[in-house]
């Protein structure tokens, strides 16, 4: 993982003010948050083992179609996950608190695990992790002081991006419920971004490993590599938000087109995408990107 890049703040930040210009985040088109909500429903369980594809997870929560020999399961994971993250924009007008990560669990896993919106009552290791979480009788207790230092960090102006890094990493590490904590983690994530006013994030198949990794390092109260990638996350929403309601400058173009228009080839640019300096869309194994990220590529970074 390559951990010495950072997209620029202004890169990200001017990205905002163009799709604020555009839209308000409570007011993306149906059809565009619809697409948002089923592609970070896909990701968010397939990073966790779920089986159903993109193209199923399109088929079930864009047309209202079934899908044939998927686990029940996977299937009510998909619908009520999707509920619950379209929920999130009426959330963000309240705490986040321990009822609100309660409710997130239950609306998840409604009918898929016996103690859905309960917090576990069993100690549990997680398989690859650095960190231990602690026993089930703390985890309230542990909540309450995670949302505490929170909630003061947020007082105090803490740059979003390292804040959010920071919380999404003290929950996985106390891991409060039985089973669900990375897909209730990740929506917490996102609600804490919508209320600060940038848009939800998705996290793919492909970054499972670099995700995961991550997560392993902030173990080690690091938390630069979540932060960067959390980073270039929100830079591939960005592009992709603004590819669907932006001008022409927003389109999202291949790396071979962005290259007859830069001083770099479509291999240095991939490359600047992988690494989170170059706002980018991961496609399938393909980097898009746009001729306004290029531009402030070029304006901020680019030498």
């Amino acid at each position: 993982m390559a951990y010495d890049y950072l997209m620029d703040n202004t890169i990200l930040h001017t990205l905002r003010s163009k799709l604020l210009e555009r839209i308000d985040l409570s007011d993306l088109p149906e059809e565009v948050w619809k697409r948002s909500a089923a592609l970070n429903t896909w990701g968010t369980n397939a990073i966790e083992g779920s089986t159903i594809t993109w193209k199923e997870a399109q088929r079930i929560l864009l047309e209202e179609r079934t899908v044939n020999n998927k686990p029940i399961r996977e299937v009510l994971e998909t619908i009520q996950h999707e509920r619950a993250f379209r929920s999130l924009t009426q959330r963000k007008k309240r705490p986040i608190d321990l009822i609100t990560i309660l409710e997130l669990h239950e609306e998840v896993f409604r009918g898929v695990i016996l103690d859905a919106g309960n917090w576990r009552r069993i100690n549990v290791r997680i398989q690859g992790a650095e960190f231990i979480p602690p026993r089930m009788e703390k985890v309230v207790e542990r909540m309450e002081d995670l949302l505490r230092e929170y909630n003061s960090r947020d007082i105090e102006g803490e740059d979003v991006f390292s804040l959010g890094a920071r919380f999404h990493y003290g929950f996985e590490s106390i891991h409060p419920f039985s089973d669900g904590n990375g897909r209730v983690g990740r929506l917490l994530m996102n609600l804490h971004f919508l209320k600060h006013n940038w848009p939800p994030t998705h996290i793919l198949p492909p970054e499972r490993v670099e995700y995961l990794d991550s997560l392993n390092v902030a173990s080690r109260s690091d938390y630069g590599p979540l932060t960067i990638f959390f980073k270039r996350s929100m830079g591939s929403s960005l592009l992709d938000l603004l590819d669907q309601v932006g001008t022409s400058e927003d389109e999202l173009i291949s790396l071979k087109e962005a290259s007859t228009i830069s001083s770099h080839d479509a291999k240095y640019l991939g490359l600047r995408c992988k690494q989170g300096e170059l706002p980018g869309v991961l496609r399938g194994h393909r980097w898009l990107t746009s001729r306004r990220a290029l531009e402030l590529y070029r304006i901020n970074i680019s030498r």
